[in-house]
């Protein structure tokens, strides 16, 4: 990159903030995807909305790429910086600017973790519920960059259910606030727009967001199922008997087999599927709840464990949330992905995951929301043999492409990225990708903000 832009980043931020040494600039070229990695030109870590302003109006003027990045946890190559340029790295604007307790809401920066504001509210009795299993290092902006589901998705909800309001600084450099503190604002629903946007529109410097009273009562259990057909029909009676459990979770014999040997929890490793759910609110109606899931559970065949401890609790979900770290242990290269199908359609797609495994002789783990069809089917391979990456290409075409038949989507909440940008036209058709399109050029004339991802390339104006 030109020194005399270089220089004018440094007066912009503080020269401290700009990183221009190699070392450096290899650490912000790639995300948690594999297989995408380029050079950007340099990092530069803004401390606030006006430093985000000037920094954009330079790139914008100097058509320069940007790429703002949280934690980098992503898996869809959203954050890599394919066209060099500049990495927009948010890590210093990481405060919790409000709670306010009277209305239940959070004022925060984009780079807060979404454990620490949990933790922040915890002790007001609140949750915020959105919970990705990377809880512990995804930002509140990358959170709503993504539209990130996460574990609590099927009863909770997903990010976009939570944000209120946005203050964005826009491609020119210009700051806009859309919504506040009132979910009920007039006009075009501008914060949703930039809620799973993906960097492509502006850079999120302020967020406020929804909170919910904390459940007063919880009960977790887990299931062994010798066949896939009984956990199926499992998920399907429990919400039909109009149960719906905050967490409702499936793995797959391969994901089983793998978090024991890497976690020792006691799992079966025998077992087809297991189903782990946890049902919360009052004291009462959870107790009711879990005595009908349990039976529901048992009448398809399954072996039920109820947690009677915090400590079998976590135990629990200690083994849900090492899924993917385990799987990601046997092999170089982890692809997991997210194609979402309708619950009633889980256990088919299970089905056919393992069927294109056995096809293209891949080791492919399932695990995921099966409450609301948000599934995680994980590739585990290495990038190195090129032989074997192709039959990884060709199983990603089908999986993605047999979800779309099923009636389901291509992202729960991981975003398109890179990864699954050919897969787009096949779910909005040109139609639909063309509004999306104008709605970039519109309000990103130079093409400068995370080229190249989510709806593919698009002409810039000059």
């Amino acid at each position: 990159m030109d020194d005399k832009i270089i220089r004018e980043l440094k007066a912009a931020v503080g020269a401290e903030w700009v990183l221009t040494e190699k070392e450096d600039l290899i650490c912000y070229g790639y995300d948690a995807t594999p297989g995408f990695f380029n050079l950007p030109g340099a990092i530069v870590q803004p401390a606030n909305k006006e430093e985000v302003a000037k920094v954009l109006a330079i790139a914008n003027r100097e058509k320069i790429p940007v790429y703002t990045r949280g934690s980098g946890t992503n898996l869809s190559a959203g954050t890599v910086p394919m066209n060099g340029g500049i990495v927009l790295f948010t890590a210093r604007m990481n405060r919790i600017l409000e709670i306010d307790l009277e209305n239940f809401i959070a004022v925060v920066e984009p780079a807060v973790v979404v454990a620490d504001l949990n933790a922040a509210v915890e002790k007001y009795g609140l949750i915020y519920p959105p919970d990705p299993g990377t809880v512990t290092t995804a930002t509140m902006g990358g959170t709503v960059a993504e539209n990130s589901g996460g574990l609590r998705g099927l009863k909770y909800g997903v990010t976009k259910h939570y944000v209120t309001g946005l203050e964005v600084v826009l491609a020119d450099g210009s700051i806009a606030e859309f919504g506040g503190r009132s979910p009920r604002a007039p006009g075009y629903d501008m914060a949703m727009l930039f809620t799973g946007s993906e960097g492509t529109l502006g850079v999120i410097t302020k967020i406020t967001v929804r909170l919910v009273p904390a459940p007063a009562h919880r009960k977790s259990m887990i299931a062994n199922f010798s066949d896939l057909g009984g956990a199926g029909k499992s998920i399907a009676e429990i919400i039909a008997n109009k149960i719906i459990p905050a967490t409702l979770e499936i793995m797959d014999n391969y994901t089983i087999r793998t978090v024991e040997s890497f976690a020792k929890l006691g799992l079966p490793v025998e077992a087809e599927a297991i189903i782990l759910a946890e049902v919360d609110g009052d004291y009462d109606t959870v107790e009711q709840d879990a005595v009908k899931m349990e039976n529901i559970l048992r009448e398809n065949g399954g072996v039920v464990r109820v947690a009677q401890s915090m400590q079998e609790r976590d135990q629990v979900w200690a083994a849900r949330r090492a899924a993917l770290p385990s799987l990601a242990k046997l092999r170089p290269s982890t692809f997991c992905e997210d194609a979402t199908v309708p619950r009633s359609k889980v256990p088919d797609m299970v089905r056919i995951v393992t069927e294109i495994a056995r096809k293209y002789n891949l080791q492919i783990g399932t695990f995921g929301h099966a409450g609301d069809g948000n599934l995680h089917p994980t590739i585990v391979t290495d990038l190195r043999i090129p032989e074997e990456m192709e039959r990884v290409y060709k199983a990603m075409d089908e999986i993605f492409l047999t979800a779309l038949e099923l009636g389901g989507t291509l992202s729960g909440e991981h975003g398109i990225g890179l990864g699954k940008l050919k897969y787009m036209p096949n779910q909005f058709g040109e139609v639909g990708m063309d509004v999306m399109r104008s709605v970039k050029q519109a309000l990103d004339p130079n093409n400068i903000l995370n080229p190249g991802k989510l709806i593919g390339q698009v002409q810039s104006h000059h």
